[in-house]
């Protein structure tokens, strides 16, 4: 936990993607190789739309914030949280007991260059007083909170953890994970949302493990100046690959609803205005479009994670009367933004040429269409780029 941060929190969110039980026929990947960038708005070249409901075989869990929260009242969310003390205890070194020795618990290294990795990952938490690797921390953190706010505890025995390291070190692929159920979890639940700490309690008592080891990097994104209230948060993102749908049920506290849908369906909802998610939501969502498989998003989310990922804090610009939110490689994003999310306002010879887009146009709180001609790095996808919507 890195109580020297000036700006920012840190906390972890969790993309929770699940098998339907019924299969659906398998859909092939939306193509859209990393040397191809998706096309602007105003190239001649239609985008590729949202694949149908039906091509899904899976769905995503999001969660609906009370409309008293102090973050995003109403909003659409992925399960995830402020990280807590007690995600980078000590204590946790008992529960990994089997793993400690190696390194980042027998996560998979990444080959991101140290030098090129996100502070929130590459900061040294020895020196901040933690024997737990953030690696680690930031994981715990994402299960913990999935866990409170959704009633979804992922978890591995012992024995499990033998076979799960084994596949891990002979480069076999374990699949997508499975949910810990069981009838007196609601018991442990309301603990841990009383006290965070009650999660290794939890752990010790249950024998188990949080399944770190499901959770594949994914992304990490930086919460903008005065966008959504004073706090400001350090997210790193995670995704996990489920099975089969697990039995969910909302806090009443900080969530009020919780909803399993298909990427497309989501989107479809947020540009109809029935539900509002927040950008890294629209973004991620619309990557994940690529995938309508489960197998297919599930093997590129772990062969991409040891890759690395980028950290990205949105900047905002005005140009005309919208606004632009714009990404790290777009041509007009600060070399140096020094925590700065909001730059003067650009003139049109400045974005007359697509070259370098990575963009959303910020039409309306329910239309914000791409612009992105960059390649993705670290080997990750370009999301699914939609025509912008006409009611504005």
């Amino acid at each position: 936990m890195n109580t020297t941060l000036k700006h920012w929190r840190e906390a972890a969110t969790l993309i929770l993607a699940a098998g339907h039980k019924l299969p659906r026929p398998r859909a092939a990947p939306v193509s859209a190789p990393a040397s191809a960038p998706a096309s602007a708005p105003g190239s001649g070249h239609r985008p590729p739309g949202l694949p149908l409901r039906s091509a899904f075989d899976y769905d995503v869990l999001l969660l609906k914030r009370s409309g008293k929260s102090g973050f995003m009242p109403n909003a659409y969310v992925f399960p995830g949280g402020m990280v807590d003390a007690s995600d980078f205890s000590s204590e946790w070194l008992d529960v990994f007991q089997p793993v400690r020795e190696s390194p980042n618990f027998g996560l998979r290294p990444t080959k991101q260059a140290a030098e090129t990795r996100p502070p929130i990952f590459a900061t040294d938490r020895l020196k901040l007083g933690s024997p737990v690797p953030g690696e680690v921390a930031f994981r715990i953190c994402a299960l913990r909170e999935t866990f409170e706010e959704s009633g979804v505890l992922l978890v591995v025995s012992k024995p499990e953890l033998n076979r799960l390291l084994r596949d891990t070190k002979e480069q076999r692929d374990p699949g997508p994970a499975v949910c810990y159920e069981a009838g007196y979890l609601d018991k442990w639940r309301t603990l841990v949302n009383q006290n965070p700490s009650n999660f290794i309690r939890m752990c010790r008592e249950l024998q188990v493990l949080p399944n770190i080891w499901a959770l594949h990097e994914w992304g990490n994104w930086l919460t903008p100046t005065g966008r959504y209230g004073a706090a400001r948060f350090d997210t790193a993102f995670f995704i996990c690959c489920l099975q089969d749908t697990p039995h969910t049920v909302q806090d009443q506290k900080e969530i009020v609803h919780v909803q399993w849908s298909t990427p497309s369906e989501i989107l479809q909802s947020y540009q109809a205005q029935e539900m509002w998610i927040a950008p890294p939501q629209f973004y991620e969502l619309s990557r994940m479009c690529r995938f309508p498989a489960l197998r297919d998003l599930h093997n590129f989310a772990s062969q991409r994670a040891t890759e690395g990922c980028e950290q990205w804090l949105p900047v905002i610009c005005q140009k005309d009367e919208h606004y632009l939110l714009l990404l790290p490689g777009d041509k007009l994003y600060p070399l140096d933004t020094s925590g700065k999310t909001q730059i003067d306002k650009i003139a049109d010879s400045q974005s007359e040429d697509d070259s370098a887009l990575h963009r959303m146009v910020m039409l309306n709180p329910y239309n914000r269409p791409l612009q992105i001609t960059i390649t993705p790095r670290y080997n990750h996808l370009l999301p699914v780029v939609e025509p912008a919507s006409s009611n504005y």
